[in-house]
């Protein structure tokens, strides 16, 4: 094991960190006016919906498959030490080295260190899911390393000049076929002047331009869905087959990994290799599926590097809601059926993921008072889907609902109340005496009719004004419910 955070190079001091996040709203907005993206994101998560519900209609013991999912989950959680110190032994038993990352910023200087102590000033990439977490990019950039993804959404990404993709999710999720074949024509430099834009040409260019790249390739950064703890075998699903050539072809290959995707034994991973793929694409398997245990002299690489990632998982295990959320296997089933996701895509919701459970694990595991992660529990519905095609049954709702809860009692703290908490006080002053709730009724009911507009309020005054935003409000009525049940006519029955 190595816990020197500093291997062979520098520290990144600012890549590492996550760039400050915006409120959810905020960052939205763009996506919001984006009408092609919108278009994109909805034509492909309905067709992901499909695809699963075809996949999952296929077994009759679905439930149950789901239920052993979540016993799986939960049984390694509750024993993550152990299990971990099993992996580390079995890693390096096998002629691994296992480094243990405490944050973020740890994790990049071990991946950026390790890289340049291999006397490499470049490094391709497969299938991290953390890199956006950990600032992967940047930091290898400050290093001096220039990295090349494989991965077809984070080459479309990183041609653009854009960040990584906020999901593992098609690169139609961001450019339709069109955008794709302007954009390879202008960036790729081995990509012909008349490259039509059918899937399979533009497929063929990227391809053709990654083989060049891993070919090349004496150092790779890659992640693991799965770790077996038994056997120290690491495990990469994928579609592309970028992934396997990375950890094959390359002479040092550094692996990151959360501490939370270790599985106890292969047992345990056959069950969560049949959720997995049926609830991510809608596949009976991965298309890819490439395990490797530690080094084997003249096959494959020659030194493999495992940086095992906490950045807040420990923490969140404290809590029964954190140790829920950690069971997550990664497949974004819950963010194809969430009609925010599908308006808004991955990115607002910031580095550890979108859709519903990214806005459960990112104020899960970095607090809510930060005003942007205290926002990620409101982007929400709570209309439930996300709960129902959980394969490991993780009740999303009911976890954004405490998060909520958690958001509401952090503003209590705060030696100046926030604005929402004035008026929620005012209104519970105010409705807490019957003469001043009616009072107000009456005066806010006589100033609403002076702002509206044939029948209709289309702007509020102040805060209020952020819910007219999105729609508009009838005019109340010239009399309450109270007072027409006064003045309406007394018979003898009437009590």
């Amino acid at each position: 094991m190595s816990g020197d955070s500093s291997v062979g190079g520098r520290a990144s001091s600012s890549g590492a960190a996550p760039a400050p996040m915006p409120k959810f709203a905020v960052a939205a907005r763009g996506a919001l006016a984006d009408t092609a993206l919108r278009r994109d994101l909805r034509a492909v998560t309905g067709e992901l919906r499909r695809r699963r519900e075809a996949a999952v209609g296929e077994l009759g013991d679905w439930e149950e498959l789901r239920e052993a999912g979540r016993a799986i989950r939960d049984e390694t959680l509750l024993n993550l030490d152990a299990h971990l110190e099993r992996l580390e032994k079995s890693v390096t038993e096998a002629g691994g080295t296992v480094h243990w990352a405490a944050d973020a910023a740890e994790a990049a200087r071990l991946v950026t260190g390790l890289v340049t102590a291999t006397g490499h000033g470049e490094a391709v990439t497969a299938a991290v899911p953390a890199a956006r977490e950990i600032g992967l990019y940047e930091a290898l950039a400050e290093a001096g390393v220039t990295a090349h993804p494989t991965d077809l959404a984070e080459l479309v990404a990183r041609l653009d000049g854009g960040p990584a993709p906020a999901d593992p999710a098609p690169p139609a999720f961001h450019r339709d076929r069109a955008r794709l074949r302007e954009l390879f024509v202008r960036a790729l430099p081995d990509a012909p002047p008349d490259l039509p834009d059918d899937p399979a040409a533009l497929a063929a260019a990227a391809r053709a331009h990654l083989r060049r790249r891993l070919l090349s390739a004496r150092v790779a950064v890659c992640g693991a869905d799965f770790m077996v703890a038994d056997t120290g075998t690491l495990v990469l699903l994928e579609s592309e087959g970028n992934g396997r050539a990375a950890v094959t072809l390359p002479g040092t290959l550094i692996c990151v990994a959360g501490i939370d995707a270790v599985v106890p034994t292969w047992d345990d991973l056959e069950v969560l290799l049949q959720l997995l793929p049926r609830s991510a694409t809608g596949d009976r398997m991965s298309p890819c599926v490439s395990t490797w245990t530690g080094v084997t002299p003249g096959d494959g690489p020659s030194e493999l590097h495992l940086v095992l990632l906490d950045n807040g998982r420990s923490a969140a295990l404290a809590d029964e809601a954190g140790r829920a959320a950690l069971r997550c296997v990664r497949c974004s089933a819950c963010a194809h059926v969430c009609p925010v996701y599908e308006r808004t895509g991955g990115e607002p919701y910031g580095p550890r993921g979108g859709g519903p459970i990214g806005a459960v694990l990112t104020p899960l595991v970095e607090g809510v008072e930060d005003a942007a992660r205290a926002s990620l529990p409101y982007a929400s519905t709570l209309c439930g889907a996300c709960a129902d095609v959980c394969p490991v049954k993780i009740d999303i709702p009911d976890l954004l609902v405490r998060l909520r809860g958690r958001v509401v009692e952090s503003r209590r703290r705060r030696p100046v109340p926030t604005p929402e908490l004035l008026m929620m006080r005012s209104a519970a002053w105010t409705m807490a005496d019957r003469g001043r709730y009616e009072a107000a009724l009456r005066s806010g009911a006589r100033w609403a009719r002076l702002l509206s507009r044939g029948g209709r309020i289309r702007r509020l005054p102040g805060l209020l004004g952020k819910w007219t935003d999105a729609r508009d409000l009838p005019a109340p009525p010239v009399h309450s419910f109270r007072a027409w049940w006064r003045a309406r006519p007394r018979h003898g029955g009437d009590r």
